[in-house]
């Protein structure tokens, strides 16, 4: 049995998920195509990665398409949407999940300047350069469509520390921007946010024991997200179970923020 002999939620839609080679991207691509959508996906570096995302998505009886996106070029946000919907003949979702990584890797040895340039000009920048590309997208369509934007949900309380500094302030002005456009935009196209926190991503995986033990000691829920956790909240933003929703953030942390 595939997707395709049971109805779902997300059945005859088409989303289009940014970042959605690896972790909480990855986790919203395969979400919405179980729930019976089509689903483009973009990566900027990891293709690999997004072309073993394509197959899940394809087993699972639908249809899917890798496209390659740098949310730092203007150009290259203007040609995703297009792009998308004549590889899968519409669009109906468009999920801003792709971010900066300034944790792992070489990028963790950045400087505070350089992890903000970075985050300003993907998280921020091309969150708003997408979303009003998506707009201009479903805006014209009869049928409307949805954007979700990511944030995080200690932009609501703070936390100590540079990086969440950083972070606050860029994903606080994804929500900001997110409330106004969704105000603009209405009623033809619904806009809503997730704000995950403490998710088992490749940062989280690699956070040594003391970390990974306070974490789930200041969860109520008591333990760490999964990528999972979020990609259910974003497959019902996305559906007609949440048409009267918009300018909205849903809290993806296990209770930590509240």
């Amino acid at each position: 049995m595939t997707s395709l002999d049971v109805a779902g939620p997300l059945t005859g839609r088409a989303v289009l998920v940014t970042g959605a080679s690896s972790g909480i991207g990855r986790a919203i691509a395969r979400a919405c195509a179980a729930a019976g959508a089509d689903v483009a996906l973009t990566f900027q570096t990891n293709e690999a990665g997004a072309r073993g995302v394509e197959h899940e998505i394809v087993e699972m009886g639908r249809r899917a398409a890798v496209l390659p996106l740098d949310l730092a070029l203007e150009t290259s946000v203007h040609a995703v949407g297009p792009a998308a919907r004549e590889a899968l003949g519409r669009l109906d979702v468009w999920i801003n999940n792709a971010g900066a990584d300034i944790l792992t890797g070489s990028a963790a040895a950045l400087s505070t300047l350089q992890k903000l340039d970075r985050l300003l000009t993907v998280d921020l920048r091309g969150t708003m350069l997408a979303s009003w590309e998506a707009a201009d997208i479903l805006g014209a369509q009869d049928e409307g469509g949805v954007i979700i934007n990511m944030s995080w949900d200690h932009v609501l309380t703070g936390m100590a520390g540079e990086n969440p500094q950083l972070y606050s302030a860029v994903k606080g002005g994804v929500l900001a921007f997110s409330k106004s456009l969704a105000r603009s935009v209405a009623p033809r196209v619904r806009v809503n946010v997730l704000a995950p926190g403490w998710i088992e991503t490749s940062f989280g995986a690699g956070a040594d024991e003391h970390l990974r033990r306070d974490v789930v000691e200041s969860t109520p829920l008591k333990r760490w997200g999964r990528p999972e956790d979020v990609a259910g909240a974003a497959v019902f933003l996305a559906s007609p179970a949440a048409a009267f929703l918009t300018g909205q953030m849903i809290l993806v942390g296990g209770g930590v923020v509240m």
